[in-house]
């Protein structure tokens, strides 16, 4: 674990070119007219007053303005739109719902923002084989509306999954409170289809559980719009349970909560859902949804079983044997579905009420084991008085997926400044845990200096060389997920100038 001393560098600062203005409004001019010929009219925007809206995603502290947007509402229009960017050598950057977290979607400033909102229909549903076929641009939650007539859902339920889509969601590999259980976006994802750099149509995966060669589809998801278009996704659907009942647990610390965790797993049992929160944030809920929460607890774990009522039954029974001895002061059982739900609409609703209380928040994601839960929050708490920012934390306990908000005002700069410092902290100090930088929310722009701690120069080029393979160009959302040599060379000499050296992947530089 680095000395908590000796803090990280900032998280970097997006890549933006600074072209002048008179060789933006050229090349956008040329580009504007070449679309004209391949697009409706209103299917166009480049004003300043239409792309403002698509300058950042959920990542509001970094901000581009695109040079166009195009809103496609065909694969055939998707596919020119490739072809006219790649003769003209435009990047081009894939956008859903804008409700990503990491900057994937934040526009490249002399490039174009494909729009895919308008890809939201539902082209079939097969109760039999339990499938959907579905548009980049539907909804996650759509998709378990549409299927609920026929006693199914779609697993998988981040939670802006009201407004979240299903393109973004492969993008990003994204998860939920039940994923693990139920798995991520990948393990409920059977074939992808959509378009490469150059305009030509891709298929990966299929109807069947597996397909000849290689197995390519799983590199898609999660590539956060750098390797292809994806407009089209065949997803499983799930038999919806027949009851499902959720222990709401506090403790009066965090370690003994963090302890209680791994006891349930190391015990066999397998939860539908096992988030946690600490005090600050059981808080910040409360006073948004008024959920009952136990506002003495250091930190509240929220155990859910779901299946057949014995079969609930019984691991009910044993979660809470295995939470009581492992500290609980307070337990909960819900006594029917709408105190379930209740319980589970202040984890739902972390981000607006953390919203309520701050001008600002930064959504921090990393992956810890689960035996580490309880030091990285003590970790936090000492990063708090560091950076002298408030900081309230829920995670996606039974998988160690991080999601610390930190609390700032971006109106500050040098609230920013301390805010970046924080978040940079708590990547690298999950790193030191035997984590990772990034569990659902994605690398994009936010996280390009914590990569160069994570992997190896080997490893990088190794990235580089799969995104060679589908974009030789570079031009499909150029400037994320994959930092270059050069800048985790300058970013290692930074923390040399420092004297910071806590990771060994550093010392090369």
């Amino acid at each position: 674990m680095p000395d908590l001393a000796t803090p990280p560098l900032a998280a970097p600062t997006p890549p933006r070119l600074a072209p002048s203005a008179a060789e933006r409004a050229a090349r956008q001019a040329q580009v504007v007219a070449a679309l004209q010929a391949v697009l409706p009219a209103h299917a166009l925007l480049w004003h300043s007053e239409d792309t403002t809206p698509y300058e950042c995603d959920g990542l509001t502290a970094y901000r581009e303005r695109p040079l166009v947007v195009a809103l496609p509402e065909t694969d055939a229009q998707v596919a020119t739109v490739l072809k006219v960017c790649h003769q003209l050598q435009v990047p081009v950057v894939a956008r859903g719902a804008g409700t990503g977290l990491s900057g994937g979607a934040m526009p490249n400033a002399m490039g174009v923002t494909l729009g895919l909102a308008k890809f939201n229909h539902i082209l079939k549903l097969d109760k039999y084989s339990r499938t959907a076929v579905v548009q980049c641009g539907v909804r996650n939650l759509a998709i378990s509306e549409a299927a609920a007539p026929h006693g199914l859902y779609y697993a998988p339920d981040p939670s802006s999954q009201i407004a979240c889509t299903i393109g973004g969601n492969v993008a990003e590999n994204s998860g939920g409170v039940h994923c693990l259980k139920y798995g991520l976006t990948l393990h409920n994802v059977l074939g992808v289809r959509g378009y490469t750099v150059e305009g030509e149509a891709v298929e990966f995966g299929g109807d069947a559980l597996d397909v000849p060669g290689l197995d390519l589809m799983t590199v898609l998801v999660g590539s956060e719009g750098m390797l292809a278009v994806i407009t089209e996704v065949t997803v499983k659907l799930t038999p919806k349970p027949q009851i499902a009942r959720c222990i709401m647990a506090s403790f009066d610390d965090v370690r003994r909560a963090g302890d209680a965790v791994a006891n349930i797993i190391a015990t066999g049992i397998i939860p539908a859902g096992l988030e946690m929160m600490d005090k600050p944030m059981t808080a910040a809920v409360e006073d948004y949804v008024h959920a009952g929460y136990d506002l003495t607890a250091e930190a509240i774990l929220l155990c859910e079983s779901d299946g057949t009522p014995e079969e609930v039954e019984e691991e009910i029974a044993r979660m809470m044997g295995v939470l009581a001895g492992s500290g609980a002061t307070r337990m909960e059982v819900s006594a029917n579905e709408a105190q379930r739900m209740k319980f589970w609409s202040g984890r739902k609703n972390a981000f607006p009420a953390s919203g309520r209380i701050s001008p600002d928040y930064m959504c921090m994601d990393s992956t810890i084991p689960r035996k580490r839960l309880a030091d990285i929050l003590l970790a936090i708490a000492e990063m708090e008085k560091r950076y002298r920012l408030r900081c309230c934390n829920v995670f996606h306990a039974g998988d160690g997926n991080l999601h610390p908000l930190i609390l700032f005002d971006a109106a500050d700069p040098d609230q920013l400044h301390r805010c970046e410092l924080f978040g940079a902290d708590i990547l690298e100090t999950s790193v030191a845990m035997g984590g990772t930088v990034t569990g659902e929310h994605g690398v994009g722009v936010e996280k390009l200096n914590s990569m160069c701690v994570q992997f190896s120069p080997e490893e990088r080029e190794q990235m580089f060389a799969l995104k060679r393979a589908f974009d030789p160009a570079g031009l499909l959302n150029p400037g994320k997920v994959i930092p270059t040599l050069h800048r985790c060379a300058e970013y290692g000499k930074m923390h040399v100038k420092k004297g910071l050296l806590p990771f060994p992947q550093l010392e090369r530089y």
